[in-house]
């Protein structure tokens, strides 16, 4: 595993528990992150706020949230038109694993999934595939995210995109 020096990534920790963002913080630091490039916010309204004011290079955020979830947040993020940043690679952190909540994850434009209890080792891994194996962004009348597939399958059947439509490029 290549050793990435990670001390200018600058990433934001959006976790309505205070343990968990303390937690994360000092697993960053581990890492390499320097402690003045990892932001907290204890709701989505606060990490928004914070997207617009810093430039962010990754959202590390909680499922379960109140008043608004992770998932909702994630959704928000990948709003083209509202979003500070709808590009922004963000690991979605849960206590749920079953295959419907990762789909939903996926769906709603997570860059990668990590199941808690989360150990540093797994968290750098996720960081690692984000840094490594970047996917390009794709837009569809019903999805804006990274690109859903991780396996490159072969296809033998008529391409329905139209190309000009199922790449977003970043600005």
């Amino acid at each position: 595993m290549p050793g990435y020096n990670l001390k200018n990534l600058k990433c934001l920790v959006v976790d309505d528990n205070a343990n968990m963002r303390s937690l994360l913080r000092t697993i960053l630091a581990t890492l390499g992150v320097r402690r003045k490039n990892i932001i907290e916010a204890f709701c989505v309204e606060n990490a928004l706020s914070e997207l617009k004011a810093e430039e962010i290079d990754l959202v590390i955020t909680d499922w379960k949230m109140e008043p608004v979830s992770g998932i909702d947040f994630v959704k928000r993020l990948r709003d083209e038109k509202s979003s500070p940043n709808p590009f922004i690679p963000i690991i979605l952190l849960t206590g749920y694993t079953e295959l419907e909540r990762v789909l939903e994850a996926r769906d709603a434009g997570v860059n990668e999934f990590l199941a808690k209890p989360i150990s540093p080792k797994e968290l750098y891994v996720r960081i690692l595939s984000i840094i490594e194996n970047p996917r390009p962004f794709i837009k569809t009348a019903t999805y804006f995210g990274p690109d859903r597939r991780r396996q490159d399958l072969p296809f033998e059947g008529p391409d329905r995109r139209k190309p000009e439509t199922h790449v977003a490029k970043k600005k």
